[in-house]
């Protein structure tokens, strides 16, 4: 593995136990996929530091484990609105 490599998955890795953001937030963050930040924790982390896996893995088992909370909120704010604009017309 480069230098590059372990260093940005690192950097994610710190990211998110700094913040406790998803996946898919750190991913936004730093403008590379889903799946590479996903791979990179899943299974480069492992290799590279051990200790910050075991301590990111209880973050994103967190993160979900409240992601049908955060999936329902979405719905319903996005309902809010369009009720909102329905009875604006």
């Amino acid at each position: 593995m480069t230098s590059k490599i372990e260093k940005r998955v690192l950097t994610e890795a710190q990211h998110i136990s700094r913040t406790h953001d998803t996946i898919r937030k750190t991913a936004q963050i730093y403008g590379i996929s889903k799946s590479t930040v996903h791979n990179d924790l899943a299974v480069k982390l492992q290799k590279i530091d051990g200790a910050l896996y075991c301590r990111l893995r209880k973050i994103l088992q967190e993160n979900f484990d409240d992601k049908h909370i955060r999936g329902g909120e979405a719905t319903k704010q996005k309902y809010a609105r369009v009720e909102e604009k329905e009875s604006e017309i």
